[in-house]
């Protein structure tokens, strides 16, 4: 179908690699061309071997769960004749640790807030059953094992 490409780079920039004592700082950069800084999250390993300001790979996953649900929700609305004017998702996902003692994302959920304007607008029925699509349609749901909800819904 197709392959979805990411060139992930990292440079050690001290000499106490072996100690530890190296920042994990590094790049991500798409076939779009987009570079993004990114570094583990501070609660997995501390500054300044992590820097906060850059995206850390767990933010990113339930990012991409986010925005493939959005817009495949996008999708569905608009096959329903609905005119979305807004989306907006505070994602949050939770690790913990699974059976072997290693921490994972186990649950992320969803909290959408959405804006419609024109002549049609979903009862609650009708946005449920557009995010029951979503999540059943979306490619990155498909492709994880954690648990997914849409609070609300």
């Amino acid at each position: 179908m197709s392959e979805h490409k990411a060139i992930i780079c990292w440079k050690r920039t001290s000499p106490d690699f072996l100690k530890g004592r190296y920042s994990r700082e590094h790049t991500w950069t798409f076939d779009g061309g987009t570079t993004i800084p990114a570094s583990p999250s501070p609660s997995v390993v501390p500054v300044p071997y992590s820097n906060p300001a850059h995206v850390d790979p767990e933010e990113a996953f339930v990012a991409s769960i986010s925005s493939c649900h959005m817009l495949t929700f996008l999708y569905y609305a608009g096959k329903q004749g609905l005119v979305v004017d807004s989306y907006e998702d505070e994602a949050v996902g939770v690790m913990t640790k699974n059976e072997k003692g290693i921490p994972w994302v186990s649950a992320v959920t969803l909290h959408p807030k959405i804006s419609y304007s024109g002549e049609k607008l979903p009862a609650p029925t009708d946005e449920a059953l557009l995010h029951h699509l979503a999540h059943e349609h979306c490619f990155i749901a498909n492709s994880v094992k954690s648990t997914i909800t849409v609070a609300g819904f």
